[in-house]
């Protein structure tokens, strides 16, 4: 395969920067672009693969090789304050407040879409979840899942919440759209779970295919796992646990840092 397969890559990466393919758009078969670049198709397929590492295009699944839309780089600032969200947007378009904003990789007002149609069906709940829920893995629990991001980006995160299950039977709104993400939380918060409390854990991880498809990346890079668990105020048990991706080449993490006490300066 020698240096042919980057000489492919260098080619096409000029042509997309030159307008040939605009975001969206879906290249040449491979055994097209074989016959086009007189190359094995797996010389072909090796240059893709590096361009997909390069977050230029990204294989989908029966569409073919998409050309990607660069994704900005978000500073994700990981505060503890929980703030009333008013960024959901009505059926006229008007704004409408409801649920919560986390901590989260937002600046101002900007809004985000849905990259996929957003969905609250039941599923079976993975391992990591279904412990935070104390609920056996597997388990037929509702899920609710999002796929959003800023409009014309690539996606920016993946989010699943899973309701525990007593608490979806007795209060079946939480299965509905509602005024947007996080509404269903003042339903659950109304049914004398409120005022939740949260818990959240992060780690940086591999990303599984169906995670990778959603967010359009390549399984070679990592996401940024943050899971969520709300305490009923009833129960003192989770109520609900989500779960956030996020690219990992798509956002860098900033914490403010406070001098304890101890390290009080002038030093006495």
């Amino acid at each position: 395969m020698g240096q042919r397969y980057q000489e492919i890559a260098d080619d096409l990466r000029r042509r997309i920067a030159e307008g040939e393919w605009r975001p969206g758009d879906v290249l040449p078969r491979m055994v097209d672009l074989a016959a086009e670049y007189e190359a094995a198709r797996n010389t072909v397929a090796a240059a893709i693969d590096r361009l997909e590492g390069e977050r230029l295009v990204f294989s989908a699944p029966k569409r073919g090789t998409v050309v990607l839309r660069p994704g900005e780089r978000r500073t994700l600032q990981r505060g503890n304050l929980v703030k009333r969200s008013n960024r959901h947007v009505g059926p006229g378009g008007e704004r409408r407040t409801g649920g919560y904003n986390f901590p989260a990789a937002l600046s101002g007002d900007e809004l985000w879409v849905h990259h996929v149609p957003p969905t609250s069906e039941y599923a079976p709940i993975p391992e990591r979840p279904a412990g935070k829920l104390k609920v056996l893995a597997g388990a037929m629990v509702l899920r609710r899942r999002r796929v959003t991001g800023p409009e014309g980006e690539a996606p920016f995160q993946l989010s699943d919440s899973w309701i525990e299950p007593v608490a979806a039977a007795e209060v079946p709104a939480v299965a509905e759209q509602g005024a947007g993400p996080g509404a269903w939380l003042d339903r659950l918060e109304e049914a004398g779970h409120g005022p939740i409390q949260w818990l959240e854990v992060q780690r940086v991880r591999m990303p599984v295919k169906e995670e990778a498809d959603l967010l359009a990346i390549p399984l070679s890079i990592p996401v940024i796992e943050i899971v969520r668990i709300g305490y009923s105020a009833r129960t003192e048990r989770p109520v609900e646990v989500t779960v956030v991706r996020i690219p990992g080449d798509r956002v860098e993490i900033i914490s403010r840092l406070e001098r304890d006490a101890s390290a009080a300066w002038p030093t006495r």
